[in-house]
């Protein structure tokens, strides 16, 4: 796989498949867009792998000045399909998310390497072992009280996270907020599910924020943390239909149906490397 962005101009396409076609790779999927406001151009190709005779490092090796007579700015990365996956999920008390990305995993139908479960509560312990997996209890100060405590806090749940090396680490309705280190060091993989359709009704107790404004649609929105606490890129959103009959309660319960089907999309889009970011907007082919 051989994403690429860079600002555009002629050429670009037909550079990319004549460096492929010299190698004898056969182009099964292929992807392009422009951004007209920033004239930045994206693309992502799919290549069967046995149509090449050469590892994913050689291919990067050989690709490398191939991306660089198209501009000093541009940005590109090549994965291999053929390697599996790791994820390493965060979640506090709210099961939903994580029963739903286990059940996913069990089932076949998202076919990654859960390496463990970290929560600042152990209420999620039992289903997380009953799947075979880890599950790693991080206690947290209450809010506001021990700043050392929370960063330290951080810092175990680095040292785990860091141990297994994750193409993401999805934090699965975690209720903490990631220290600007942790934004920094995860940054493009760590991956947030939040309760609202952003950018509206940031931070905490979103449906609440809803149910006060009178909205007739809440949503879920999947997208990469940053240290802007939800604004980074985002990957994936959805919405469900609400009305004045509806308690907070019952946003919460629709709610939480559109937060699954949302992080699973991201998640799923983000291991399968169809997100391209350019500054905090993203292409997703």
């Amino acid at each position: 796989m051989i994403s690429l962005g860079c600002p555009d101009r002629t050429g670009i396409v037909a550079t990319i498949a004549g460096f492929l076609a010299e190698l004898g790779g056969w182009i099964v999927e292929a992807s392009y867009h422009t951004d007209p406001d920033t004239n930045w151009f994206f693309t992502r190709q799919e290549v069967r792998v046995d149509s090449l005779e050469l590892t994913a490092d050689e291919l990067r090796e050989r690709f490398a000045p191939v991306a660089a007579s198209l501009g000093e700015r541009t940005e590109w990365r090549i994965s291999d399909t053929g390697e599996r996956q790791r994820v390493v999920i965060l979640v506090s008390k709210a099961a939903h998310c994580l029963y739903d990305l286990l059940g996913r995993v069990a089932a076949g139908e998202l076919d990654v390497e859960v390496c463990a479960v970290i929560g600042n509560h152990d209420g999620l312990a039992a289903v997380t072992q009953a799947h075979g997996i880890p599950f790693h209890h991080v206690r947290f100060p209450k809010a506001g009280t021990d700043e050392t405590a929370r960063l330290a806090a951080f810092d175990e749940i680095r040292k785990i996270v860091d141990s297994h090396d994750p193409h993401a680490v999805v934090l699965a309705r975690f209720m903490q907020v990631l220290p600007m280190e942790l934004c920094a060091a995860w940054a493009g993989r760590a991956i947030n599910i939040h309760h609202s359709f952003l950018p509206s009704f940031v931070g905490a107790r979103p449906y609440h924020q809803a149910h006060t404004r009178g909205v007739k649609l809440v949503g879920a929105t999947c997208h990469y943390v940053t240290a802007e606490l939800d604004a980074g890129p985002i990957i994936e959103q959805d919405v469900i239909r609400v009305d004045h009959t509806d308690s907070i309660d019952d946003m919460v319960r629709k709610g939480r149906d559109i937060e699954k089907v949302v992080l699973a999309r991201g998640l799923r889009s983000h291991l399968e490397d169809r997100v391209l970011m350019h500054g905090n907007r993203t292409v997703v082919f």
